[in-house]
C-alpha cells in the first residue's frame, strides 16, 4: 500500500480502544487518524497516545463522529450496539470500511447493519483473534463428526463485560449447529438454572462466566456417554484482537461494499 490507511478508532477510552491505538503505533500501513468516545466520557480532550499509555500521538478523543470520518479510510468500533448502528451509517455515507467488534446486537440493530453495507465495506466478527477463528472451523468439523454427542458452551471474561453470553460463544454455539446442519435459533438455548428436569437432547446451552480481569476464555464442549471432546481458546493479550481488527481494516480497503466476517478475512 503506498500510503497509511487512516483509522478512526470508536471506544478511544475502552480497553480495546487502547489495544487499538497502541497496535498502530510504529505500524508503516496505518496510522491513527482520529479517536472517538461518547459525550461525557472522562478521556474527552485528552491525547489518544498518552491515554493508551505511550508517548502523545497528538490525536485530541472528541464525541463529533461526523468530523472524524472526514477523510478516514476505516473505522475500527468496539463500542455498544447503538454506536455500532450510528456509526455505520456514518460509514456508509463516506463509503468507507467499518470493522465492528462490538457484541450483543437485537436483531433490529442487525438489519440496520444490513442496510449500511449496501454503501460500505463491514467486517462484523465476535472476535478477532485468528486462534479463535481456527476454534471455529475445529468445532463446526466436530459436531458434524459427532452429531450424538451433547454441545455445551463455557465462557469466562473480566467482571467489567457488559454482556452476556459473549460474541465468541454465540459464534461457537452456531459453528456446532452449522457442523450439524441446524438452525442456530432452534438449538441454542437458555443457561441451565433451577429445576429444568432432563437435558433437551440436540440442544446447545451457553455457561457465563464473569471474574476478575480475565481477557477471554472459550471452551466448547462435547460429551457421549463414556468421553469428553473440550476443545478450549484462552486469550491472553488483548493485542490479538486488536491486530486482527487491523487485518480486516487492511483487508477491507478497496473491497466491493458487503457484510463480511473474519473468515472472509482469513480466506484473503
Amino acid at each position: 500500500m503506498s500510503t497509511a490507511l487512516r483509522i478512526v478508532v470508536a471506544g478511544a477510552g475502552g480497553r480495546m480502544g487502547h489495544a487499538v491505538i497502541s497496535a498502530l503505533r510504529n505500524r508503516n500501513d496505518a496510522v491513527l487518524h482520529a479517536a472517538l468516545e461518547a459525550p461525557g466520557n472522562a478521556s474527552l480532550g485528552k491525547d489518544a497516545g498518552m491515554m493508551a499509555g505511550g508517548a502523545p500521538l497528538n490525536v485530541p478523543v472528541t464525541q463529533d463522529a461526523l468530523a472524524a470520518v472526514v477523510r478516514a479510510d476505516a473505522i475500527i468500533d468496539f463500542t455498544t450496539p447503538a454506536s455500532s448502528v450510528a456509526l455505520a451509517a456514518l460509514a456508509a455515507q463516506a463509503r468507507i470500511v467499518h470493522v465492528i467488534g462490538s457484541t450483543g446486537f437485537a436483531a433490529a440493530d442487525e438489519e440496520k447493519i444490513k442496510a449500511a453495507a449496501r454503501h460500505a465495506v463491514i467486517v462484523k466478527s465476535g472476535n478477532f483473534s485468528l486462534g479463535v477463528n481456527a476454534l471455529m472451523m475445529l468445532v463446526r468439523e466436530a459436531a458434524r463428526m459427532l452429531p450424538a454427542y451433547d454441545a455445551e458452551i463455557v465462557e469466562t471474561h473480566h467482571a467489567q463485560k457488559a454482556d452476556a453470553p459473549s460474541g465468541t460463544a454465540l459464534m461457537i454455539a452456531r459453528a456446532i449447529a452449522e457442523g450439524r446442519k441446524l438452525t442456530p435459533e432452534d438449538v441454542i438455548a437458555p443457561p441451565h438454572h433451577g429445576l429444568t428436569g432432563p437435558r433437551q437432547r440436540g440442544r446447545i446451552a451457553i455457561a457465563s462466566v464473569r471474574a476478575g480481569s480475565v481477557v477471554g476464555d472459550h471452551t466448547a464442549i462435547f460429551a457421549g456417554a463414556r468421553e469428553r471432546i473440550e476443545i478450549t481458546h484462552r486469550a491472553e493479550d488483548r493485542a490479538i484482537f486488536a491486530e486482527g481488527a487491523l487485518a480486516a481494516a487492511l483487508w477491507g480497503h478497496g473491497k466491493k461494499p458487503g457484510l463480511y466476517s473474519m473468515e472472509d478475512v482469513l480466506r484473503g
